[in-house]
């Protein structure tokens, strides 16, 4: 048999360097390490570094020393709260039971409040260097790690959410930080591990806003116990619960949504989306149901992509940031006063949407750029944004304009 013409020696050596190359390249990405993703935990974790990291705490600090705006009347509003307060006595206790909008109420309100103000302490002292506070934030932590074993009834989850999206920050600045003795912060670790991140990190079913603070609370955690493993899962139900959460054109005719949910026709989403049947860039699967619990969803995404961004995966240059952005400036519209129009939530809007655009106007304004004008009137208007007495608390004083 003759040999083969020089040009199909010459193809077949193409084909099979293409094949070879196609091959190489699909093994690369099936190798290819974990930390190598946009959102994977990263190789050493950052401390402090639950949403607000040492650079932004120094930056802080040295504006309220100098007695710089908006930065100082921030600090003061935030000493002379409740949670600031140096004669706060705990209130633990073993079962915290929350039902449907915390009714009842068995620990519930105790619990947010004062790992909120374990958390307004670890600021106070971090900015002033005044030992009680840090001492009082330990007290705090200690005292709810000593007997804390569950949460029940069915706002559990929430509630382990939101409680569990302040005590991390509180113990990172604190662990961190303060160099005074935190004999018992292995115990308040035990308890973050056992008690707190069963309850929130498998995610949820319920309404957005649920599943996104719960994320964060087991982002912030996973930090704090430098628990890789549940950092990734719990940052991949983030990724997909945002892309639910909030409607981009790009997605499509239909929001997208999550798998588990089953929401596999127009007519269960238009219901899960609080019966709205319009979809336009920057909508929420709550704007119908009220600005309040959509500022919820809003400002647990903020707070999770700045973790992130700490943590050296920067989320707000992917979907998550333009989402966020366009929620943020969407919702922002109606809240300075645009009417509603008639397709959207029948013309009649609850507002309402809460001190949560200081994270995220920071990082997509000042640090990317974007105008994004109604969310700094907005934003500049609420200034000195202060705490919702659920989760977020203090964000003019820890991101307002702060490049850190």
């Amino acid at each position: 048999m003759s040999p083969a013409p020089a040009r199909h020696r010459r193809r077949f050596r193409r084909t099979a360097l293409f094949t070879a190359l196609i091959t190489a390249l699909v093994a690369t990405l099936l190798l290819r390490p974990q930390a190598e993703r946009a959102d994977a935990a990263p190789a050493t974790f950052v401390h402090p570094g639950v949403t607000v990291s040492k650079s932004q705490l120094d930056f802080v600090r040295t504006r309220v020393n100098a007695g710089a705006q908006p930065w100082k009347g921030a600090f003061d509003q935030m000493t002379a709260s409740k949670y600031a307060d140096p004669n706060r006595t705990p209130k633990p206790r073993a079962v915290v039971e929350c039902g449907s909008y915390s009714n009842p109420n068995h620990g519930c309100t105790d619990e947010r409040e004062d790992a909120m103000a374990a958390y307004t302490d670890a600021l106070a002292w971090y900015i002033t260097r005044d030992e009680r506070y840090a001492r009082k934030a330990i007290e705090l932590m200690d005292a709810w790690s000593a007997v804390l074993k569950d949460h029940t009834n069915s706002n559990a989850p929430l509630q382990t959410g939101w409680a569990g999206s302040s005590w991390p920050k509180a113990a990172e600045i604190i662990k961190h930080t303060y160099t005074g003795s935190w004999a018992n912060s292995g115990r308040f670790a035990t308890m973050l591990r056992n008690v707190y991140l069963p309850e929130i990190i498998n995610g949820s079913n319920s309404n957005g806003n649920w599943e996104l603070s719960m994320m964060e609370a087991a982002v912030g955690i996973s930090v704090f116990l430098e628990d890789k493993a549940s950092y990734d899962k719990a940052m991949a139900k983030f990724r997909t619960r945002t892309a639910a959460y909030v409607y981009l054109s790009s997605d499509g005719d239909l929001p997208k949504t999550v798998p588990s949910q089953n929401l596999d026709t127009r007519e269960k989403i238009v219901n899960y989306w609080q019966k709205q049947s319009t979809f336009v860039t920057g909508l929420t699967q709550e704007t119908c149901r009220d600005f309040t619990h959509t500022g919820y969803g809003i400002s647990a995404i903020s707070h999770i992509a700045e973790t992130s961004r700490i943590q050296g995966r920067d989320l707000y240059g992917t979907d998550v940031g333009e989402r966020l952005r366009h929620a943020l400036g969407f919702h922002a519209k109606y809240q300075l006063g645009t009417a509603a129009p008639s397709w959207l939530c029948g013309g009649s809007l609850k507002l309402g949407l809460g001190p949560i655009t200081e994270v995220g106007y920071n990082a997509l304004h000042n640090r990317l750029g974007i105008a994004m004008s109604n969310t700094r009137t907005l934003t500049e208007r609420g200034r000195p944004a202060g705490s919702n007495n659920l989760f977020v608390a203090w964000e003019t004083l820890t991101h307002g304009d702060n490049p850190g």
